[in-house]
């Protein structure tokens, strides 16, 4: 069936509003995107002020005492994506995570992932939403924490690893996968001064706070770092889809002054033959007779 002028006049105007949505998407991601970097900086610094803390608090007790072994019972902290249009923002957290995810007692945050994990069969533990702006990410990681908690009160849970996106200085997003309980304090520095700290509490106690207050620092700049890491994706798919929009606008275009210049031509080239048949009509017939009068009949002057 023969392209319509009109057709591809309503195509366009459908390819120029979807460019728009697009636009103002993208301007939306970049926007939050920039608000979770300006704050990156006071969430990695107070994570950083709870490690001097539990370095310092190592240094009050005798030994570093092991843990009693328990039973491996993983769980897994995914920071999925809470909204489409992000590519496969999900999935390469999914692919982190490797086999493990599987078996791992699962604990996601993010609508559209946990959508997703539903889809491949996982079977999700606890699951929530990201939140909609930086302003929530603490109260996420509140709920977060306490829910992690009552597992490892419980025992059902023994070790707690970390999956979430960052965004990489050059460009791109990359996937971080690490230990998050037990703490491994192995991996502390001594502090520099042989000054022991002056505490109200006993170490014990001091560490064990400490380490709840670290759990909940990771957390907090883990779920930044999502927040970041999806706004990311998701300006680099609308980047995408605007270069594909914009190619889509530059062939319609093209195809529309095609069908509008055959419109042209084709109404020129009607009025052209109209015209020549006109012409062509007025010569078969010759040119008008001229009646003399002489000719006439006597009627014609001459009334009774």
């Amino acid at each position: 069936m023969a392209e319509r002028l009109a057709d591809i006049t309503a195509q366009l105007k459908t390819v120029r509003q979807l460019g728009s949505v697009v636009t103002a998407m993208r301007g939306i991601a970049a926007a939050r995107a920039q608000q979770s970097r300006a704050l990156l900086g006071g969430t990695e610094a107070y994570s950083q002020v709870i490690v001097q803390a539990i370095e310092k608090a190592l240094s009050l007790l005798p030994s570093t005492t092991p843990l009693p072994w328990r039973p491996a019972a993983r769980g897994m902290i995914l920071f999925c994506a809470e909204q489409g249009f992000a590519g496969a923002f999900s999935e390469r957290v999914f692919a982190a995570a490797g086999d493990d995810i599987e078996r791992a007692i699962l604990f996601l945050v993010g609508t559209h992932g946990a959508a997703r994990a539903i889809e491949r069969g996982l079977k999700l533990a606890w699951s929530a939403p990201m939140a909609a702006h930086v302003d929530g990410v603490p109260g996420l990681a509140n709920r977060l924490v306490e829910a992690v908690y009552g597992r490892i009160v419980a025992g059902s849970v023994t070790e707690i690893e970390l999956v979430f996106s960052r965004s990489l200085p050059a460009g791109g997003v990359a996937v971080d996968r690490h230990s998050l309980f037990p703490v491994e304090f192995g991996r502390f520095e001594a502090p520099i001064s042989r000054q022991p700290p002056v505490t109200t509490l006993s170490p014990a106690v001091l560490l064990e706070h400490l380490v709840e207050e670290y759990i909940y620092a990771q957390l907090c700049q883990a779920a930044m770092h999502a927040f970041e890491a999806e706004n990311e994706s998701r300006m680099m798919a609308m980047a995408a889809a605007k270069t594909n929009i914009d190619a889509k606008l530059q062939g319609l275009s093209r195809r529309e002054r095609q069908l509008r210049q055959d419109e042209i031509t084709a109404e020129l080239m009607e009025l052209a033959a109209g015209t020549q048949a006109i012409k062509s009509r007025g010569t078969s017939e010759g040119p008008p007779q001229r009646t003399h009068a002489r000719n006439r009949p006597a009627s014609t002057y001459y009334r009774p």
